[in-house]
């Protein structure tokens, strides 16, 4: 210990001499002396002051410390005590010699006790409601009013018990059993008196006579019986309920106590009418019973607007159920109050009609026309908003799986239907009278699946599910399409099979049968699949605009972007059955595009074979004319007297074709396919014509006038029957060609060159000058005026100098012409043909 003071004194000083020094560091320094000498004893004072405070709270924490220790020991001896007479207590009660046996037998005893006290709630419980009930009777007896009170205090312990016994996952049944129990024989007590003192009133008014009214002497007493039987009911209106929802079941809206009174005799009369022997009550006609209901209304609702919706406004006002049209409205009310003894009957009625399918189908399409009316004309929406009531149909279809074999029943009758279709002897006849003459004209057995599937359309566009929609569009309708069109597609191959020399050979068609399959008749048989798949495609793409199937693909769209499946199908499976647009981003597509765009296949491919078998008898009917060469020996006087020839004996076939062939497809078809199919034919007129004449044989003026004649004729026949400037139009590249090889020799120049002539006519045929048009020269007084002025055609001559000149000159001459077809090559190999050219 002294080296420690000696080195904290040493410390200390060297502590101050370090002070010291710092401060006194000049002479100067010692005039503050007294200051810094004040300055260190006030610091010193502060230090003590600062010792001692440490001192005295250091004895204070001592001080608190003992204490706390020794109320530490205080506790620990008596919880050690009381802990010994725990255990002593423990051993006495249980009997038990250790502590470790006498805990179960402890916690057994405080079960025991804890049952005794739920008992004594129980008890408590059951008193207080035994209280409340009698409490109500007895007030009952006295004043109907005045049981409302107890009641709902008994209605709100039950309540309180329902919401109890949820939380305590059913701890107490026969309890809530009990209580129910009794809340709902009070129910019916004071339903009952509220009820006699309505129906005192209603009897007093004779009801229920459709013209009854409420006098004024009645009135109060009138709005008194109903306001008693809505304040009886409004705590299970708002929401308190004996029994929820059961499954999937949806939950009905609650018909109101003062039409359940207002309705019991109509009810009974219904029961009278339809549910006994009565010959209204008839199986076959649920009509009769459906429009009884309708004419209750018609009736009554009168009464109900006048009397019964002031109350309800009264009363309904300014709570949450004034929202709800289904309460606050009184005929939405009287419609709930009736729909019930519907259910019944209808339940009662659908097991019976089950294996009848003519009834079952009879019956759900007359209750989907009563859900039709109520909806519309009586815009009766049962409580659901938005929603909207979905009908009775729906709750026996969907809630009670009715809809399975209804839709069977409809499928069987529409496949049923669509088989006695086919099977008509005039099933495959053209109709030309149930369309536009001037339209393609279809079968009738076309027109009759048409009107079987709107048929089917009305027969289910009332359903309210978008489900069942979609099952009858591709189950019934799209099916009922495919049919068809394997029908159709069918009989297009067999078409193809029978004017084919392998199909003659496997089907054992004669020669005589095929070239009837070659003429008029196998035309119309391509017609009449023609005609079907263009009156069925337009028939789909008129449907794919119908608001109803607009509302089907929309809702489509929407499901299938939000989910994978709908209903049982998958989107993939829709998809094909309806278009390829399900669930894409796009807004284009429409229900019916695949089946449309078979049948669209179908038409186009009916089209092409029609096309195709015309033009294959036109190259037939042409191999004669295509032989014969009399272009250069054919001789005329004048030019007027070649416009009146007559048109060549070997085009009598082919002009008796187009005729007959045109005149049928001008009937069966449209102008817009009429015209597609005669472009086609004539470009094979043209083809052959140009190929094996114009661009074959050399042409004298009296040829070139003949060939003139002949496409001239063919333009006739086919003007005749396609529309004027057709023929012309598809046999302009001929018409040119003819023009152009025909030209007139005119000019000195065609005198000087006619001497050459004959030598270049023996080589060609051996004819003189006059056989190729001599006679025709033009007097030197009469010689072609320059073909610019315009005044006159030009001559051969002048066209053959300018047209070989170059392409420039060529066109130019071309242009003069009116020859627009041709190019500058394709007139010079035909003006070649020119038998003045020859040489």
């Amino acid at each position: 210990m002294d080296m420690d003071t000696d080195m904290g004194a040493d410390e200390s000083e060297a502590r101050v001499a370090d002070y010291l020094d710092d401060k006194l560091q000049t002479l100067g320094d010692l005039d503050s002396l007294d200051a810094l000498l004040a300055n260190i004893h006030s610091q010193h004072g502060l230090l003590k002051q600062q010792l001692h405070d440490a001192h005295h709270d250091l004895h204070e924490a001592k001080q608190a410390h003992q204490a706390h220790q020794a109320a530490l020991q205080e506790r620990a001896r008596v919880f050690q005590h009381e802990q010994a007479g725990i255990d002593r207590a423990l051993l006495a009660v249980t009997a038990s010699e250790t502590s470790d046996d006498a805990v179960p037998r402890f916690e057994a005893v405080l079960d025991t006790l804890q049952r005794l006290d739920v008992a004594n709630g129980y008890i408590q419980l059951l008193g207080e409601v035994d209280e409340l009930s009698k409490e109500a009777q007895s007030q009952l007896h006295r004043s109907n009013e005045a049981a409302l009170e107890p009641y709902k205090q008994l209605r709100s312990l039950h309540t309180r018990l329902l919401c109890l016994q949820e939380d305590a996952e059913g701890a107490a049944p026969q309890l809530l059993y009990h209580v129910d129990k009794i809340t709902q024989a009070l129910r019916r007590q004071i339903l009952d008196a509220f009820s006699a003192d309505l129906e005192g009133v209603l009897k007093r008014i004779q009801w229920p006579t459709p013209k009854a009214v409420i006098p004024s002497h009645l009135q109060e007493e009138w709005n008194a019986a109903i306001t008693k039987l809505l304040d009886l009911q409004m705590p299970e209106l708002e929401g308190i309920e004996y029994s929820g929802k059961a499954g999937n079941k949806i939950k009905l809206p609650a018909v109101l106590f003062p039409f359940e009174v207002l309705v019991q005799p109509l009810e009974m009369r219904f029961r009278y009418h339809f549910e006994g022997d009565k010959p209204t009550n008839r199986i076959d006609r649920p009509e009769y019973f459906l429009s009884h209901i309708t004419t209750l209304l018609n009736d009554y609702s009168g009464f109900i607007v006048d009397h019964v919706q002031p109350v309800l406004l009264r009363h309904f006002r300014g709570t949450d159920l004034a929202l709800n049209p289904v309460y606050i409205d009184a005929t939405s009310a009287f419609i709930t109050a009736l729909l019930p003894m519907l259910r019944v009957k209808i339940a009662a009625l659908l097991p019976r009609v089950a294996g009848q399918p003519q009834l079952l189908s009879h019956l759900m399409h007359e209750v989907m026309s009563f859900d039709t009316t109520i909806r519309d004309e009586w815009r009766y929406e049962g409580g659901y908003g938005l929603e909207g009531w979905k009908g009775l149909s729906w709750e026996f279809l969907v809630q009670e799986d009715w809809f399975g074999r209804w839709l069977q029943v409809e499928k069987d009758f529409a496949l049923a239907r669509y088989q006695s279709i086919v099977d008509a002897p005039d099933f495959g006849d053209l109709d030309y009278e149930s369309v536009d003459p001037k339209a393609t004209k279809p079968t009738k057995g076309a027109i009759r699946v048409n009107d079987l599937l709107e048929t089917i359309t009305d027969r289910y566009r009332p359903l309210t599910s978008f489900s069942q929609k979609l099952r009858f569009l591709i189950d019934i309708q799209i099916a009922i399409f495919d049919k068809l069109h394997e029908r159709l597609q069918s009989n297009l191959e067999a078409y193809l099979t029978m004017t084919t020399s392998f199909g003659r050979a496997v089907g054992g068609v004669t020669k005589e049968e095929q070239e009837k399959l070659l003429g008029v008749e196998g035309l119309e048989r391509l017609c009449k699949t023609y005609g079907s798949a263009d009156y069925l495609e337009k028939a789909m793409r008129d449907w794919s605009d119908d608001v109803f199937f607009l509302d089907i693909w929309e809702e489509l769209q929407e499901r299938a972007r939000r989910a994978n499946n709908i209903g049982t199908m998958t989107i993939a499976d829709v998809a094909q059955r309806t278009s390829s647009a399900v669930g894409g981003d796009s807004d284009g597509g429409a229900l019916f595009d695949e089946t449309a765009g078979w049948y669209s296949r179908l038409r186009i491919r009916s089209e092409k074979i029609i096309t195709d078998a015309l033009n294959s008898n036109v190259r037939e009917a042409l191999r004669p004319y295509r032989h014969i060469n009399p272009w250069t020996t054919l001789t005329g006087s004048s030019a007027s007297a070649n416009s009146h020839l007559s048109p060549t004996a070997e085009l009598d076939a082919l002009l008796t074709h187009l005729s007959s062939a045109l005149g049928f497809l001008s009937r069966a078809l449209a102008l817009a396919p009429l015209r597609r199919i005669a472009r086609g034919v004539l470009g094979t007129i043209s083809n052959v014509i140009w190929d094996n004449v114009l661009s074959r044989h050399r042409f004298s003026t009296a040829g070139a006038a003949q060939l003139r004649a002949d496409l001239a004729a063919i333009c006739r026949v086919v003007d005749k029957f396609v529309g004027a400037g057709v023929g012309e139009v598809g046999l302009r590249k001929c018409l040119e060609g003819t023009h152009l090889v025909g030209l007139p020799v005119k000019g000195d120049k065609s005198q000087a060159t006619s001497k050459a002539m004959p030598t270049a006519a023996d080589e060609e045929g051996g004819e003189e000058w006059e056989a190729w048009g001599g006679e025709e020269t033009v007097p030197e007084k009469e010689s072609t005026v320059d073909a610019k002025t315009g005044d006159e055609e030009l001559g051969l001559w002048e066209v053959e100098k300018r047209l070989f000149a170059d392409n420039e000159k060529a066109r130019a001459v071309l242009e003069e012409l009116g020859i627009e077809m041709l190019s500058e090559s394709e007139a010079r190999a035909v003006l070649g043909r020119r038998i003045e050219l020859a040489a």
